[in-house]
C-alpha cells in the first residue's frame, strides 16, 4: 500500500472518531436517532487489506468509540461483526467479481448503486447487532426494529453525503 493511502486511512480513522464523539453523538432525537458515521471508516477500507486485519482495525475503532461513550463494548462488537460481514457483502453486491488493484470502495470508483447497496447492507448488520445487544431483550421488539431501520437509513444517507462531499468525482455508474 502506498504511504499516501496509509496516511489517508489513519487520518480518516482519527477524524471519524472525533466527528462521531463530538458531533454525531450529540444528535439523539427522542432516543431513536443515533447516526453512526464512524462506520464509514470500515466501509472505505481498501479491498486489498487482509480480512483478519480488517477485523482487528474494526475492533479497535469500535473500542475507541466505546471508550468515549462508555458503551461497554457495544461498538467494538458491532463494528467487528460489520467487518466480519464485509466479505459477504462484496460477494452478494458485486456478484462474486474480483476488484482490480487500486479500486477503493466508494462512489468515486464503484458508483452510486453499488456504494449505497454496500453501505445499507453493512450498516443494517451493524445496527442489528448494536441495538439487539443494547436492549438485550425482545420485550420491545417493535421499538428495536424501528430504531434499527431508522438508524440504518439515517446513517447510510449521512455516509453517502459525506462520501459525495469529499469525493465528488464519479467514474462509473
Amino acid at each position: 500500500m502506498k504511504s499516501k493511502l496509509v496516511f489517508i486511512i489513519v487520518l480518516r480513522f482519527i477524524l471519524l472518531i472525533l466527528a462521531q464523539v463530538f458531533i454525531f453523538n450529540k444528535i439523539n432525537l427522542g432516543g431513536y436517532l443515533n447516526p453512526m458515521v464512524y462506520l464509514m471508516f470500515i466501509l472505505l477500507l481498501p479491498f486489498e487489506i487482509p480480512k483478519n486485519l480488517v477485523l482487528v482495525i474494526s475492533f479497535v475503532l469500535g473500542l475507541s468509540i466505546d471508550l468515549f461513550t462508555g458503551s461497554i463494548g457495544l461498538h467494538a462488537g458491532a463494528a467487528t461483526f460489520m467487518a466480519f460481514m464485509r466479505p459477504l457483502s462484496f460477494r452478494l453486491i458485486s456478484s462474486g467479481r474480483d476488484f482490480e488493484s487500486g479500486i477503493l470502495p466508494g462512489i468515486g470508483d464503484l458508483g452510486y448503486v453499488w456504494f449505497i447497496s454496500y453501505t445499507l447492507f453493512l450498516t443494517f448488520f451493524h445496527q442489528l447487532f448494536y441495538f439487539t445487544f443494547e436492549s438485550f431483550s425482545f420485550s420491545d421488539i417493535g421499538i428495536m426494529i424501528f430504531r434499527i431501520i431508522i438508524n440504518t437509513l439515517l446513517t447510510t444517507i449521512l455516509i453517502v453525503l459525506i462520501d459525495l462531499l469529499f469525493k465528488p468525482q464519479v467514474k462509473r455508474k
